[in-house]
């Protein structure tokens, strides 16, 4: 039998504040353990929570992004739950009310586009951490992450591959990045993804049983878990056993999903709304004025550079990975109307050296100015090509100009034609065959004197004036 997958994907992105969601404690990543709390999210008995107005915002923006419908109404509930990250007994989220819904996003499919909706957005706090430290004999629990405030997405079941899982989620992840409301960092479970797949016969309206994918922090891996899935749950189906609802990890060492819990319906949460926190009413026209402050968001960017600069699609894509990068290309296009060269540049000598150093475009010690005027010592004829490849590690290390560079290492190309004509009848004297070969009309021996000219020139002379001058020394 021929099976369908349906796929839907609950996303947890964490929301760029600089304080948690109910309370003034700090978010930032990677403190001592612990060293982040307050009696509000250690859950201490008397403590009040107050919401987070820049949360709101975020959600509020994200939303619009999204194509949502912002609920003027908001409520927020305790899910009742115990875990040891847990410290109240109940996370603060929104069931009944969620601040966004019905929302959409296209993603590239083939050669076509697909709208995945998005059923709901809501606000939520998150829970801590449990750390399991090698050689102890127990795990213990850091609550710095307690309370951090989330927007969960949660789509439609309207994917059927794990291509379009990933294609969804980074566009998704592109779009929360551009709005800088969440960091879309994997690594550090900033943007948490967990796709629920269920298999159907082919051509059936019921959906099968679904089960959900946990413990994944890159888009490989959502890719390789959703694969793997599939495929266990087809063998599954084949020999006429049972899928069971449940929540299963994705064991990266084994390549395998594996077992951690069935899965809880929303019943089992008790839910109710939360008594300490009165609903949230927000204003249509407050509102509306977030509209105006939603960027160009990353697909609308790329088809603008694609139809105002001519660029490639795929160079475009690039390019708009990030906003950042994005406005960087353009900057230097403001400077220097050559796209295409600023883009080659952007996506290689550029992009490698930022790799290197591990740092963010914005923080880039080549601006788009110090880019620009290497580009221009080029089209001037100044320095060849070759020449700005080789010195661009130098720019970017150094803090010095180019033509600081250029100065110091004596790198200015030889265009005055009087001197490459002494240069050029040295080597003619030097390769009569060659010589001989080109009066005969082999202009493939053109290529091998241009480059013994440029190899007794040190490299500096202009190859373009060169090549001229060659030319018009057999022309004549």
């Amino acid at each position: 039998m021929i099976y369908e997958v349906v796929i839907g994907v609950e996303v947890h992105a964490q929301l760029r504040t600089k304080t948690k969601m109910f309370c003034g404690c700090g978010t930032t990543f990677g403190r001592s353990p612990n060293s982040q709390t307050c009696p509000v999210c250690l859950g201490l008995p008397g403590t009040l929570p107050v919401i987070n107005r820049a949360a709101v915002e975020m959600a509020v923006r994200a939303g619009l992004a999204l194509n949502c419908t912002i609920g003027t109404n908001n409520q927020f509930d305790r899910k009742n739950y115990f875990y040891p990250d847990l410290p109240k007994g109940y996370q603060i989220s929104q069931y009944e009310s969620p601040i966004c819904e019905h929302g959409w996003i296209e993603i590239a499919v083939g050669d076509g586009k697909k709208r995945v909706k998005i059923r709901r957005a809501h606000l939520e706090e998150d829970a801590g951490k449990n750390v399991h430290e090698t050689g102890t004999s127990g795990s213990r629990v850091d609550l710095n992450r307690a309370g951090t405030p989330l927007l969960e997405i949660v789509t439609e079941p309207d994917m059927r591959s794990a291509d379009e899982v990933v294609a969804y989620l980074k566009g998704l992840r592109d779009i929360l990045m551009y709005l800088d409301v969440c960091d879309g960092n994997m690594d550090e479970g900033s943007f948490r993804c967990e796709p629920n797949l269920s298999l159907r016969p082919l051509g059936q309206k019921e959906f099968g049983t679904k089960v959900e994918l946990k413990n994944i922090n890159s888009f490989k891996f959502v890719k390789d878990a959703i694969e793997y899935e599939i495929k266990r749950q087809t063998k599954v189906l084949s020999e006429g056993g049972k899928i069971y609802q449940e929540t299963r990890l994705w064991n990266l060492d084994r390549g395998e999903t594996a077992v951690m819990r069935s899965k809880e319906e929303a019943h089992d949460y008790r839910y109710f709304p939360d008594p300490d926190l009165v609903p949230l009413k927000l204003d249509t026209e407050w509102i509306e004025g977030f509209r105006g402050s939603v960027p160009e968001l990353p697909a609308a960017r790329v088809s603008r550079l694609v139809r105002d600069y001519g660029l490639p699609e795929y160079d475009a894509g690039i390019l708009t990975v990030s906003k950042g990068i994005a406005d960087y290309f353009e900057a230097c296009v403001k400077l220097f109307n050559q796209p295409k060269t600023i883009s080659n540049w952007v996506m290689g000598e550029l992009t490698r050296e930022l790799n290197l150093s591990g740092i963010d475009i914005t923080a880039s010690p080549v601006t788009p100015e110090r880019l620009v005027d290497l580009l221009q010592l080029v089209e001037k004829g100044t320095i060849s090509l070759k020449v700005a490849r080789e010195i661009f590690p130098e720019l970017y290390s150094s803090g010095k100009t180019p033509e600081q560079i250029v100065q110091e290492k004596g790198l200015t190309q030889v265009s005055d034609e009087g001197a490459l004509d002494k240069i050029i009848d040295e080597v003619l004297t030097n390769n009569p065959t060659q010589v001989a070969q080109l009066k005969e009309g082999k202009q493939q021996v053109l290529g091998f004197l241009v480059g013994q000219v440029m190899k007794a020139s040190g490299g500096k002379a202009n190859p373009g004036k060169v090549n001229e001058l060659l030319k018009k020394k057999f022309s004549s």
